[in-house]
């Protein structure tokens, strides 16, 4: 019990998370006073899922995961797997993006959107922007995000310096996560730009190389990467049985989230009219390479269709 009960600290990201869910609400209370009681419905429900998102995160940061995955490499394993995977997952899916905006009022909103949206000097941004949410940005800065912080030495640095534990090696987690997670789960009001084929690839990558990771580290190795698990005060794991079994789980854990995912995004498609048949040809590179049109996020039945169309503040809702 002592497992569960001891070991719990104070991050910074419990600060950030609970500002962020009260902004949240702000923003939900403002959106409620000018949409039907559908949408705010909808909205309340997508909530959820995305505070649910925030409770992974925070479980992975300040519970007692945290503390053992210092002393145990294969916590460290679920810890990152929570918050690459699962915590990102939940956090598109609640798609937080349009209350959080409303949480500034209307002069401040207008005048952001005004400077994002038309002005020349914000040119430089706007190009930022959508270099980060470029699909391949997204699956690659994922991935690297993966691989790099798993090479000995970064990972021995990682875990000696909290700076660089907390806020870059945990903060590149989160942000790459759900960068990866809007190319895949619709978060209005982002939409999807690539193909389900597109989508599949990405996921079956991302877990080949997971894979291949949990391979190296097992398999193909006799020996421990890590110093920092070498001489642990306590621990009686050895360090390649310890890395061993975080392989494992690395490993078991790919299909945890890749084949649910891909037997959603299979449903998806072949409920908005892409038949089986199709997906196959476009895999296969037969006919007349489809437009996207079918796949967009746009084009799927949303709230929008079922109560209409309105704009608050030059905004789609």
């Amino acid at each position: 019990m002592n497992y569960i009960t001891r070991h719990w600290s104070l991050d910074p990201f419990v600060v950030i998370a609970v500002a962020t869910v009260l902004a949240h609400e702000i923003g939900l209370t403002r959106l409620r006073g000018r949409s039907t009681i559908e949408r705010s419905r909808k909205r309340r429900r997508r909530s959820f899922i995305f505070y649910g998102g925030l409770v992974v995160m925070m479980l992975a940061i300040v519970s007692p995961i945290d503390y053992w995955a210092s002393r145990y490499f294969f916590v460290h394993m679920i810890e990152h797997v929570l918050l690459m995977f699962f915590a990102p997952m939940l956090i598109v899916a609640g798609a937080p993006w349009l209350p959080l905006y409303f949480t500034l009022s209307v002069k401040p909103r207008r005048a952001i959107a005004r400077f994002v949206y038309l002005s020349e000097r914000a040119r430089p941004l706007r190009a930022l922007g959508r270099l980060i949410r470029n699909p391949w940005i997204a699956v690659v800065s994922f991935n690297a995000s993966m691989l790099l912080w798993h090479i000995p030495s970064w990972y021995d640095f990682g875990d000696r310096n909290q700076f660089v534990h907390i806020w870059i090696m945990h903060g590149s987690y989160i942000v790459t996560g759900i960068l990866f997670w809007l190319q895949i789960i619709p978060s209005y009001p982002i939409k999807i730009t690539k193909s389900a084929v597109w989508q599949g690839s990405a996921i079956l990558g991302t877990n080949v190389i997971m894979t291949v990771l949990a391979i190296s580290m097992s398999i193909l190795t006799n020996s421990s990467w890590y110093d920092v698990y070498n001489h642990v005060p306590g621990v009686t794991l050895s360090p390649v049985a310890d890395q061993q079994l975080g392989a494992a789980i690395l490993w078991v854990c790919g299909d945890f989230w890749a084949l649910p995912t891909l037997i959603f995004i299979v449903r998806r498609s072949l409920m908005h009219d892409v038949t089986a048949t199709m997906l196959v040809d476009q895999l296969l590179g037969r006919g007349s390479e489809r437009s996207g049109r079918e796949f967009r996020w746009s084009d799927i039945t949303t709230e929008e269709s079922a109560v209409g169309t309105s704009r608050v503040d030059g905004v789609e809702e």
